[in-house]
């Protein structure tokens, strides 16, 4: 593999020598004469460097500082310092502060090369620990995004793709279809995911504050500007940034905008510096930004920054065949929130949600779920704690506008199945099963015979093929257990 080192030293002569030395040993290596150089050399490339090696003693920036923003990019790579003999205690105290070792100048060549290798074996197992950390944390996403839709099926692979990589995402969908998790999902998914993900809701601040939001403000910046304030930008570093509501951003600031993102670097409000920031972008809208460019509205170059990859989040009416499990998922969430045991829920209760159209898409489906776990009179829930308009519901049409098929869509984000939690003194029916308690019914039609056998499975693996609890949990007789066992195929008849 080939080994990339960055030398930033003010003495040409020194950086020749350590040229010489480290080409020998087979490196790739890049120069700086100064720490704003090599800062701004790192910041446009940080995972391309894979050892830094920094003098200590250098006019402006100095070593000091100069480590201090290697670091803030990106901690993991590591920096060397390069000091001479007296200033060899500044040196130890920059190893407290997160330098890899120190080197007294002149280096000698076996000691340079010794010490840069080892250097180079950290890095390795430092990018190693990243590459396992994201495949973990994609992993830990599959088993987080509820649903079994071919819709689901494109968003796990898109976020395996997209997820490692540091391309920029524009997510598209209606209010309520879960765009956040989308961009939840894809930065558990990358090598930031140990760094922070800032969000920032775009369309609920005044465009002032907006600005001094993202990029910070020095003392006296404006009235009130009492201290200095790092911005959304400087938060994130290291990690990931959520801009949410993009398409609210007043035309001014899309400017400002824009310029951070092609520089990677930020101004604070009333400053004249600017800061290198290494954050990688995620976006959300519910508007049609190619509409918005088209009435001017938002800037084409913008947008054209922003939309490096495109994912949209389908409304809950393209995706019917979600809705069992994913009431499920939400209903055990309800029902630990609200302190509240529910055993099941019966066919004729999930018949009615799969004949609505969901115009509030999933957030809609959890005030529903939730208002029908408080008015529930039993542990099983019933067509009659729905609200009206949801029961009177016709049956609903298949979707007219569908996403391109290459387009994933979103899924409500799960964890592992809570167990319902309930006050002192309240019967408990054991957890929650696995799936929605379908009842016996007639007539259901593929979709909910699709359901139920999907049901049938999960909740005879969840009480490991014992079909007297699995028959309890799902509130039906054991010969009508049998009875469906055998319609669907799951025993020999």
């Amino acid at each position: 593999m080939n080994k990339h080192l960055l030398i930033i030293d003010d003495e040409p002569g020194h950086r020749l020598m350590v040229r010489a030395v480290m080409e020998d040993d087979g490196w790739q290596v890049s120069e700086a004469g100064s720490g704003e150089e090599g800062v701004s050399l790192f910041t446009a490339a940080p995972q391309t460097f894979h050892v830094v090696l920094v003098d200590m003693k250098m006019p402006g920036m100095d070593g000091q500082a100069t480590l201090h923003a290697l670091h803030g990019i990106r901690a993991e790579t590591p920096v060397v310092m390069l000091t001479a003999y007296g200033t060899v205690g500044a040196a130890v105290e920059a190893m407290k502060n997160g330098a890899f070792d120190y080197l007294t100048k002149p280096a000698d060549n076996d000691e340079l090369a010794l010490t840069l290798n080892r250097a180079f074996s950290f890095s390795q197992l430092a990018q190693e620990n990243e590459r396992l950390l994201a495949k973990v944390a994609g992993q830990e996403v599959e088993k987080s995004i509820v649903g079994s839709s071919a819709a689901i099926a494109r968003l796990h692979t898109f976020i395996q793709q997209a997820g490692p990589s540091e391309a920029t995402v524009l997510i598209c969908g209606e209010s309520g279809t879960g765009k956040e998790l989308i961009a939840e999902a894809l930065h558990k998914a990358s090598s930031r995911s140990k760094n922070a993900l800032v969000k920032v809701n775009c369309a609920a601040l005044p465009a002032q504050l907006l600005e001094s939001e993202l990029f910070g403000y020095e003392k006296g910046a404006f009235t009130g500007a009492v201290r200095d304030k790092p911005g959304r930008f400087q938060l994130a570093a290291g990690g990931t940034l959520f801009l949410d509501e993009i398409g609210e951003i007043p035309m001014d600031l899309q400017a400002k905008l824009l310029r951070v993102l092609q520089d990677r670097k930020v101004e604070p409000l009333g400053s004249v510096r600017t800061i290198p920031v290494d954050v990688r972008i995620l976006a959300a809208t519910n508007r049609n930004l190619r509409q918005a460019v088209a009435a001017g509205e938002f800037r084409e170059d913008l947008y054209f920054r922003l939309n490096v990859l495109e994912v949209v989040s389908p409304p809950l009416r393209q995706r019917l065949d979600d809705i069992p499990r994913l009431a499920h998922h939400l209903l055990g969430q309800l029902a630990e929130k609200n302190r509240k045991n529910i055993r099941g829920i019966s066919q004729n209760f999930l018949a009615a949600l799969c004949r609505y159209t969901w115009p509030g898409n999933v957030r809609e489906l959890e005030n529903v779920l939730e208002r029908a776990l408080i008015l529930s009179r039993s542990d099983v829930l019933h067509p009659d704690s729905l609200p009206p308009h949801v029961l009177a519901a016709p049956l609903a049409s298949q979707p007219s506008a569908a996403v391109p098929a290459a387009a994933p869509a979103v899924q409500t984000q799960g964890t592992a199945q809570p167990q319902a939690t309930v006050p002192a003194g309240t019967p408990q029916a054991g957890p929650y099963p696995p799936e929605l308690a379908i009842a016996e019914a007639l007539g259901a039609g593929s979709l909910l015979e699709q359901a139920e056998r999907e049901t049938l499975l999960h909740a005879l693996e969840y009480y490991q093929g014992h079909r007297e609890k699995t028959a309890d949990s799902l509130g039906i007789s054991r010969r009508t257990l049998q009875y469906k066992l055998k319609k669907y195929g799951l025993i020999r008849r």
